[in-house]
């Protein structure tokens, strides 16, 4: 079953009763999230890294917005796409994802698909 499929019935989280009494929207996260990738104001980076991991490659993405939710969900269609594990984390002030091996061709597929701008290929 869904979250979307599920009716709260008792929470005495601030957030949730903001939700109940139709104070705030559930969807407002989401739609900062989207209006982020919209407005497309980010190019992404691409480099391989095999140093401190024991001779294993990882694909790394740097630069991107941060943003939690938006790095956790590309993070998670990535590795679901491209069938390997990986993390994602804040760095710098920017949003970074570390793909393991190298897949830089279908996560630059995904990419084109989302119109998401990188370079570093």
């Amino acid at each position: 079953m869904s979250t979307k499929d599920r009716v709260l019935v008792y929470s005495t989280d601030p957030k949730d009763q903001a939700i109940i009494s139709g104070k705030a929207e559930k969807n407002q996260e989401l739609v900062r999230v989207n209006d982020l990738v919209l407005k497309n104001n980010f190019t992404v980076v691409f480099r391989m890294e095999s140093n401190g991991r024991g001779g294993k490659t990882v694909t790394v993405i740097d630069k991107l917005p941060a943003h939690e939710t938006f790095l956790k969900e590309l993070t998670s269609e990535l590795k679901k796409k491209c069938g390997v594990g990986g993390s994602s984390f804040l760095k710098d002030g920017s949003g970074v994802i570390e793909i393991q091996g190298d897949k830089r061709e279908a996560i630059k597929k995904i990419f084109e698909a989302k119109k998401i701008k990188y370079k570093g290929m």
